[in-house]
């Protein structure tokens, strides 16, 4: 009996994980947004954020996860981006450390501006998780758009996020009892 139960689990696993794997999300709908959020740390989430921006997609955006000592300017010159878009429509999250506190951080963001609805940019593989934890901390009647950009994991990072996923997928469910 146990055997079955570990075979049926490693076998959910492993279909899970095949789903998971073989459909990453892509860009997100061109429908515009009040906002957009970019969490740090992979390559081309902010350009996609700011190439968003510059087509007028969303009003204002949070780059959230932002290290010490990094500002709007230095950041305008590394994306090759006008410096003006970032002194009127681009904030600078800094208290942020990983995909929980992105999440945190972007939720008060959004509370404070008033805002229903944000497109979510960030790396493909890592999109689900990112959204469940944003969907957790936003007020009800907020819409979430998901919009990942593509990226090359290698197997182990998406062994290790689904991974990741699953386990705050159940803790979520079990938090809400």
């Amino acid at each position: 009996m146990i055997r079955r139960l570990a075979g049926l689990a490693a076998l959910a696993w492993v279909l899970g994980f095949a789903w998971f794997m073989l459909t990453l999300p892509g860009p997100g709908a061109p429908q515009p947004t009040d906002a957009i959020v970019v969490p740090t740390g992979g390559a081309g989430r902010i350009d996609r954020g700011i190439e968003l921006m510059e087509r007028r997609a969303a009003r204002r955006m949070l780059i959230t996860g932002v290290a010490p000592g990094v500002g709007p300017v230095s950041l305008a010159r590394e994306y090759h981006a006008p410096p003006a878009l970032f002194t009127c429509c681009i904030d600078l999250g800094r208290d942020a450390t990983d995909t929980r506190s992105n999440a945190d951080e972007t939720a008060a963001w959004m509370r404070r501006h008033g805002f229903k609805s944000v497109r979510l940019v960030t790396s493909d593989w890592h999109l689900r998780r990112a959204r469940l934890e944003l969907e957790n901390r936003l007020d009800a009647g907020v819409t979430v758009v998901g919009d990942g950009v593509r990226g090359e994991p290698r197997l182990p990072l998406l062994v290790a996020e689904y991974n990741k996923y699953l386990v705050r997928r159940a803790a979520l469910i079990w938090a809400r009892g």
